[in-house]
């Protein structure tokens, strides 16, 4: 690869925007023939701020980038990173919500070869610690109102010697470090290396919920984010003219890959710090938005919210979600309200989404309880998915297409994963017989749409948040007086499922369901901790096999009766 040096790149302001991008792109290529181009999500900034410079790419509270600005800082972050030495394959941290400047890393950062972890922060501080250990994370950028989560383990961290502090709201930093505006000084407008040898280079770690055991560190290259990036910009029919709406964070498998694609489309970046109904509403009149993703209970939250009562919008918005069925009374409000909702299915090692029910015409004049079926389904491969999805057995073998036939899904192709961060062993576990195998049940139907029927793990989804059954089992049993415990997921009308705890104590011992419950707040994230507890002897089969199945029949069949 031939870098671009400082010594022979043009002068500022000696190029117009579109020569200069193309000046980058051709310097950029200069070791390959003439009709292959690496494919890296890079260039979507670079062609957004030639094609539409002067068009709004970021909006949040009073703050607005167009594309030339957005771009002019997302150069100063790089060439910051590169002075506070930054090289090539280093990870550089982010620990922040849906604001601009964690929209500024997803370019930023790989732009001077970097790799980003962004991290989950809904996380605890020994979850966040073990993540920057893990990816050996140099720099860390953080939101100040999140520094007391990291402040308590900075003498774990074995790597992460430097701070930047994102003040984004008023609140009081608990960590020492350098201001965000004030570190994108020390940068300049030009950056000057490409490092980009190989489009199956790492972009981004993504690390999962830890559903069995220690989170993982899911690689993602440049060529698969460019290309799923393309691919689920174009099931949401996302356009230049469009404005699409920060829900899913940017932290979950780098929100779906749209900070690039929506960049690539040369829509408009409309931030949110926090998915709160009452504003989002808002923000849809105000900014007209066009799309956004998010979990079926966030899409609850908003139609249900008293400020959204008889409110219509102008034009359609087309949402995406996922991690749970949409319900026919969800399908139905969300109609009310003027949005059409696209279901989507995937998982951290497959870039987020993989397939979507993609709808035809045909079913438009379908009654409501039949749309909602279909909507049900996870449905077929996106466009850049490729075909590599089927439903197989044991055997490998693929099950008959009859809707009835259980089976694994397994996928291949351009939207997976390179594989699991310095762990070959469960890379190679997870990638037998030469294909990803996600663990998911589901069975084909005759149309080609699969659908998801149960998960081969016990992984609870809660508002979108996978939750491990073992893990919480793991801290419970860790209480003084628990001999045993079963966690198994139940419906709730809120979050679509949450984790109860069925408990056995030991002999002459008491406790309470609140002393469970504080036991496991202070050793698991919130979201993860069980909303109910309940005590007495657990159902075992003849060889002592707690019947989970039957403790989720009993609350599963009870929940139904309640709501028919």
């Amino acid at each position: 690869m031939t870098f671009i040096k400082a010594s022979t790149r043009p002068t500022e302001g000696s190029l117009t925007e579109s020569a200069w991008a193309a000046w980058v792109d051709e310097q950029r290529n200069r070791s390959l023939p003439v009709y292959i181009s690496r494919l890296t999500p890079l260039t979507f900034l670079e062609r957004a701020a030639a094609v539409f410079g002067n068009k709004p790419a970021i909006m949040y509270e009073q703050r607005q980038y167009s594309y030339s600005e957005f771009r002019k800082r997302v150069h100063f972050v790089a060439n910051a990173l590169r002075k506070s030495g930054i090289q090539p394959g280093d990870r550089v941290a982010y620990i922040a919500p849906n604001i601009p400047e964690l929209l500024e890393g997803h370019f930023a950062v790989p732009l001077v070869g970097a790799i980003l972890v962004a991290i989950n922060i809904r996380l605890n501080s020994n979850e966040i610690a073990y993540i920057l250990n893990h990816s050996e994370a140099k720099l860390a950028i953080i939101d100040a109102e999140l520094a007391s989560v990291i402040a308590p383990v900075v003498p774990q961290l074995e790597f992460t010697k430097q701070f930047v502090i994102v003040h984004d709201t008023q609140a009081e930093c608990a960590l020492e470090g350098v201001d965000y505006e004030d570190f994108l000084s020390r940068g300049e407008n030009w950056f000057s290396d490409f490092p980009l040898q190989d489009e199956n280079d790492i972009i981004s770690l993504n690390y999962t919920s830890g559903t069995t055991g220690k989170p993982k560190g899911v690689m993602y290259t440049h060529r698969g984010a460019y290309l799923n990036a393309i691919g689920v910009t174009e099931l949401l029919e996302v356009q230049n003219n469009s404005n699409y709406l920060w829900v899913v964070p940017m932290f979950h498998c780098n929100g779906w890959c749209l900070p690039w694609g929506v960049t690539a489309m040369g829509a408009t970046h409309v931030c949110l710090r926090k998915p709160d109904p009452e504003k989002m509403l808002g923000i849809i009149q105000r900014n007209k938005i066009t799309n956004f993703c998010g979990a079926p209970t966030v899409l609850s939250f908003l139609l249900h919210h008293p400020a959204a009562q008889g409110f219509r919008v102008d034009k359609p918005i087309r949402v995406a979600t996922g991690g749970a069925p949409p319900s026919p009374a969800l399908i139905r409000d969300a109609e009310r309200f003027g949005i059409e909702i696209v279901h989507l299915y995937g998982l951290t090692e497959t870039y987020g989404p993989f397939t979507f029910c993609e709808w035809r015409k045909e079913w438009d004049s379908e009654e409501l309880t039949r749309r909602a079926e279909i909507k049900a389904l996870q449905g077929v491969p996106h466009v850049t998915s490729g075909t590599g999805l089927r439903v197989v057995d044991e055997q490998m073998r693929d099950v008959p297409a009859d809707g009835q036939a259980l089976g694994e899904i397994v996928m291949r192709g351009n939207i997976v994963m390179k594989g699991y961060y310095k762990d070959p062993k469960a890379t190679e576990d997870v990638f037998r017989g030469g294909w990803f195998h996600s663990g998911d049940l589901a069975v084909m139907h005759p149309s080609g749409y699969i659908e998801i029927r149960d998960r081969k793990k016990d992984i609870i989804i809660s508002g979108g948040e996978n939750i491990s059954t073992q893990e919480v089992e793991k801290v419970i049993c860790d209480h003084p007086n628990v001999l045993e415990v079963a966690v198994i997921a139940i419906p709730d009308e809120k979050w679509g499922e949450v984790p109860k705890a069925f408990v056995t104590l030991k002999p002459e011992r008491q406790t309470t369901e609140q002393d469970i419950m504080d036991f496991c707040r202070q050793r698991l994230a919130h979201f993860k901790c069980p909303h109910f507890i309940e005590f007495g002897a657990l159902p075992k089969t003849s060889t002592g096999k707690v019947k989970k199945f039957e403790l989720r029949e009993r609350e599963w069949a009870g929940y139904e009766k309640r709501v028919r």
